[in-house]
């Protein structure tokens, strides 16, 4: 807030008054400037003040339609060592800032072909950081302060003292050059915080490869353990992919169930190998012990941070869509989406792969079956989509995961090309 006023008359301010109002630049009587000596050097007291901190003279437009008043302020600031153009309106000045790099632009406010404040409008929103400093011969506070409003560093009033215009200049050119460094320090840090964004970004990718590179080989142990199963777990998997891709889930969840599916029967590690390789059928106590294989896995994975969303589809991927499985007897939303997609590629990978007690049958005998338990076992929703999608892309899935065709990863979420888009 601006806490001076000047005289009611135009033109009558006080030289008292002038000084209270320094600080703002406000200033008068313009003073003859000094002449250089015989030898051509400058005054004493010009060569006493710097001329810019910035690297090199500084480059100053004066605007003004009055040829001795341009003349006057340009001798003056070119004493100073500073580098000075001139012209006589707004629209040269604006051709001669669209050609040139300028540090501080000094504007009459009346010209004849228009106002100076609309030049100070469009260079604060073409240049904000370019300094404007205005001078004029209206003793209005109220002009003034609609100046500086509008994004005028200082202002001055005519006629003014010699020393207020150089010091005036000089605390302009100075906070010109803070905003720089303030500008190429932020510029520095927004720099470095990418930079080390993304650093950790890689890291992080890094660490989550290594343990999708871990939990592959635990998938590997488990289908050892279990050889009638051997391979269940990546194919399962790819499956759950591809379906989950079809019903338009996004890739980060995808990873999610990607992981769920693939570590769906890691509970079975806790199971006794009496129970879980019995070829037998099993008596309802040891069923009992095989159903626990969903809590236990989901005991094991939910102390991991990055693996709390695979174990809730761990711990329900035996759940029905009518409230008949288990553990926990949901019914349909209730189970995660991806425990509802998983429980239609398992029942895919079982009934296509061989079992001791039977010979595995084909695709179109896992799509009649899983048609057949819509509503009862599985989503209605996902199984409407599943049967959209055709036999050839689970054969290729398991060509490339048996090695017929390439070595599958287990993550991989590249697309596969025949695969519909929904």
């Amino acid at each position: 807030m601006l806490h001076f006023q000047l005289a009611h008359e135009p033109g009558n301010l006080s030289i008292g008054k002038a000084k209270e109002l320094r600080g703002r630049g406000l200033a008068l009587k313009l003073a003859e400037p000094e002449s250089p000596d015989s030898a051509g050097n400058p005054p004493a007291e010009a060569e006493a003040r710097p001329a810019s901190r910035l690297r090199g003279p500084a480059r100053i437009l004066v605007v003004d339609d009055e040829l001795p008043v341009r003349s006057m302020i340009s001798a003056t600031l070119e004493r100073q060592g500073y580098n000075v153009q001139s012209c006589a309106s707004g629209r040269e000045a604006i051709a001669l800032l669209g050609r040139n790099a300028f540090d501080l632009v000094l504007s009459d406010i009346v010209m004849q072909d228009g106002n100076g404040i609309a030049l100070l409008e469009q260079i604060h929103s073409q240049q904000p950081q370019l300094p404007v400093v205005m001078v004029t011969a209206i003793h209005d506070i109220s002009v003034a302060i609609d100046a500086m409003r509008r994004g005028a560093y200082d202002y001055l009033l005519k006629p003014f003292e010699r020393e207020h215009l150089i010091s005036t200049v000089q605390r302009a050119l100075t906070r010109r050059q803070e905003l720089q460094e303030s500008h190429s320090y932020q510029q520095s840090l927004e720099e470095a915080v990418r930079a080390r964004t993304e650093m950790l970004r890689q890291a992080m990718e890094d660490l989550e490869h290594s343990y999708d590179v871990t939990l592959e080989a635990l998938g590997d142990a488990l289908d050892l353990k279990d050889s009638e199963t051997e391979g269940h777990s990546k194919r399962v998997t790819a499956y759950t992919i591809a379906l989950a891709r079809a019903m338009g889930i996004n890739p980060a969840d995808i990873k999610v169930i990607a992981r769920g599916a693939f570590l769906h029967d890691i509970g079975k590690m806790a199971i006794p190998d009496e129970i879980l390789l019995k070829p037998d059928t099993l008596t309802p106590e040891e069923q009992e012990v095989m159903r626990e294989h969903c809590g236990r896995g989901y005991h094991i994975l939910r102390k991991i941070p990055f693996l709390s969303g695979a174990a809730e589809i761990v711990f329900t991927h035996q759940e029905h869509h009518d409230g008949s499985g288990y553990p926990n007897r949901l019914r349909g939303n209730e189970i995660p989406i991806g425990a509802r997609i998983f429980s239609v590629a398992d029942t895919l990978d079982a009934i296509t792969s061989d079992r001791p007690y039977r010979k595995a049958r084909g695709f179109d005998a896992a799509r009649e079956e899983i048609l057949r338990c819509s509503g009862t076992q599985f989503d209605p929703a996902v199984v409407e989509v599943f049967l959209k999608i055709p036999n050839e892309l689970w054969h290729e899935l398991r060509s490339e995961i048996t090695g017929q065709s390439r070595r599958f990863s287990t993550f991989d979420l590249t697309p596969v090309s025949n695969q519909p888009r929904h």
